[in-house]
């Protein structure tokens, strides 16, 4: 026997939280008009890298603003590359806040580990905004504090220090495949949840196929 859980944990993006997932859908919702650089291979794999960069600590936001900038070859402003990064998610997923309070009713604490950066994180904590379910999450821990990205190991063993509970008292959701075997690996228990279907419903039948709620 595994023995009981003792937290369940969330990836954010794609499991708690509705995102885009490309630079040209984020380019849609940040309001700017079509261009063909969203389908550019040398530019996506540059602003892809610079992403990592933020999202470990090594580049400030405004850096990543301004290389992103230059990699657009004058297509994108710093400002337009701002906008198109905070276009990145706009809301919870609904039913969500249930979900977690559910869990917190059985009492069994909560948390989130995620792949992100400072201006999101900033955007996602914000006592006056729009994601009331990622801030009640008791533990968290993001990888622009961390300095590394899922699906390293260290990530992982990061949160089992910041949080107490380690292997099977551990499960865990994301919407990645790798970042769910990475854990997996390392004993915890870990579901993937599909980011395009009812986000809600995949949560509540894997706690309770887990014994965490009835």
């Amino acid at each position: 026997m595994k023995g009981p859980i003792g937290i369940v944990v969330f990836d954010l993006g794609g499991v708690l939280v509705q995102i885009v997932h490309s630079w040209g859908d984020a380019h849609a919702r940040a309001g700017l008009p079509p261009h063909p650089i969203t389908e550019d291979h040398a530019f996506l794999t540059r602003r892809a890298q610079l992403l990592d960069a933020l999202s470990v600590g090594r580049l400030t936001a405004a850096g990543y603003y301004t290389g992103v900038a230059g990699a657009s070859r004058g297509v994108y402003t710093p400002d337009e590359v701002e906008r198109i990064h905070l276009a990145w998610h706009w809301a919870e997923y609904p039913g969500v806040d249930a979900v977690v309070e559910a869990i917190e009713g059985r009492g069994i604490a909560t948390g989130a580990l995620s792949n992100t950066s400072a201006p999101h994180w900033a955007d996602l904590l914000d006592a006056a905004g729009r994601y009331p379910t990622v801030r009640r999450l008791q533990h968290r821990v993001a990888s622009h504090l961390a300095g590394v990205l899922k699906p390293d190991a260290s990530i992982y063993r990061a949160f089992e220090e910041a949080s107490g509970h380690s292997g099977a008292r551990l499960l865990y959701f994301d919407d990645v495949k790798e970042n769910v075997e990475a854990a997996r690996s390392l004993g915890w228990r870990a579901e993937q949840i599909d980011p395009v279907g009812d986000t809600a419903a995949q949560l509540l039948a894997a706690l309770r196929h887990h014994g965490v709620v009835d």
